[in-house]
């Protein structure tokens, strides 16, 4: 953190982090992992101590600006207490997963101390057959999907022994900046924004007056195309195309369902489509028969997806994505057909002029009152996330990983399910608001069927 610009959230940061004044919009992240044995409660606390250290902003927290000159700023916690953040818990036994993800939903949904860096990590025992679980919650703004596993294969061993790791860098130093100190801090950061738009004008002025000189109509073409992308992906979202997941409430329920990744691999290639587009394909087709049996068959539904605009060259931690909202057809006739179609459209917004404008498309954003984002979200249906896993074993702290689940926030929509991939297989978590989805037993069954239909497509 050398300069002000480092030390203030980035704007996708604090568009996370200023939703929560409504609380159905909290941006939690919960990853439950089942392990093959209890982990060592000394290796695990030494993990995390040098995690801590490596990223060092699981060592700060978050400090309002005063009068809201600046985004939030991070500080390291002179307070900090590894203890607090890490804790085990051991379930009346022999519980089984679902009592674990029964004890997860309530922490999913729980407000984070704001005093406090913004993780947890608990340990539950208890599980039949000696098995134990890990449940770790993050606040996104910081990290996102693909930044947490990065973090993951930091902090982790890749035998049951332990692998050997860098020595661990010193933590940063603890910070108490008073009000005044804040506010001149935020004046510097509005200067080095100020400054650093200049920069970036004056130095696209000479490409862009060649470029109109040399080709004026596709030049104007092109700046019609990013304007038309933008207005795209800041228009807002009116009404619900869902007339039967409707309902909006602060209950959450998590769930899971595993699914063969080869075969999931093997029917993306079969319609020529990518491993996402068979996975949301699948949710489609458990949709369409959701929807069906609930007396109301759907064309379409809207989904928000996390489009990732992460590089090799970005820092560990933060958010690096693009929120995309945008119409899927839904039917479950023909699997591999829909498949194509659905692998065209998300194509189509990866591409987008705006995909890689996250930053600026959330300035204007965050100038909204809260709960005017807040009404956007909620007229979307449902929120569907792809994150690559790792290939290879991993062990904490003595346990080896058998399965690795990720629950996202729903953001004002009925349900929030994310594939993570781990070994062969890929883990779906589902985080359901049961005021749109009550019957849990019968979405299960349509989502089996979805997968199974796209399997054996």
């Amino acid at each position: 953190m050398s300069n002000a610009s480092d030390r203030h959230m980035q704007q996708t940061d604090y568009l996370t982090w200023s939703m929560e004044k409504d609380p159905a919009l909290r941006s939690t992240i919960v990853a439950v992992v089942l392990l093959d044995a209890s982990p060592d409660w000394n290796r695990l606390c030494e993990m995390m101590d040098r995690g801590t250290r490596e990223v060092p902003s699981f060592r700060r927290r978050v400090v309002e600006v005063p009068f809201g000159l600046a985004p939030p700023r991070w500080v390291a916690d002179a307070n900090f207490d590894l203890s607090w953040h890490m804790r085990r818990v051991s379930l009346p036994g022999p519980a089984n997963f679902d009592d674990v993800l029964e004890f997860a939903r309530t922490t999913a949904m729980a407000a984070f101390d704001k005093d406090r860096p913004l993780w947890e990590m608990t340990v539950v025992d208890g599980l039949a057959g000696g098995q134990a679980a890990l449940l770790i919650k993050v606040h996104h703004a910081l990290t996102d999907g693909i930044g947490g596993m990065q973090i993951t294969a930091r902090l982790v061993d890749f035998d049951r022994d332990g692998t050997p790791h860098e020595p661990a860098p010193e933590p940063p130093a603890a910070e108490s900046p008073d009000s005044l100190d804040l506010a001149a801090e935020a004046i510097g950061w509005d200067w080095s924004q100020l400054r650093g738009l200049a920069g970036r004008g004056l130095a696209s002025i000479w490409p862009t007056t060649r470029a109109v000189v040399t080709n004026p109509i596709g030049s104007a073409r092109s700046a019609a195309g990013v304007a038309a992308s933008v207005a795209r992906y800041l228009r807002p979202i009116l009404r619900l195309e869902s007339p039967v997941m409707t309902q909006r409430t602060l209950s959450r329920r998590l769930h899971v369902i595993d699914v063969p990744l080869d075969r999931l691999r093997d029917a993306a290639h079969r319609g020529g489509a990518t491993l996402n587009s068979a996975f949301l394909t699948a949710v489609l087709v458990g949709l369409a028969e959701y929807h069906h049996r609930h007396g109301s068959d759907v064309d379409e539904l809207r989904v928000t997806m996390p489009l990732s605009i992460r590089t090799e060259h970005d820092t560990l931690g933060g958010n690096r994505i693009n929120l995309a909202r945008f119409p899927l057809p839904v039917r479950s006739d023909d699997p591999l057909t829909l498949m194509q179609e659905v692998n065209k459209i998300v194509e189509g917004w990866r591409h987008e002029p705006a995909v890689p404008m996250a930053q600026a498309l959330a300035t204007p954003l965050n100038l909204l009152p809260p709960a005017v984002v807040g009404e956007m979200l909620k007229h979307v249906d449902f929120l569907a996330s792809n994150v690559p896993g790792s290939p290879v074993p991993l062990y904490m702290a003595g346990a080896k990983v058998e399965r690795y689940y990720a629950f996202g926030p729903t953001l004002g929509s009925a349900f929030n399910v994310t594939l993570m991939s781990y070994l062969h297989t890929c883990c779906v978590g589902f985080t359901l608001d049961t005021g749109a989805i009550p019957d849990l037993e019968v979405f299960d069954d349509c989502m089996r069927g979805g997968f199974h239909a796209v399997l054996d497509a």
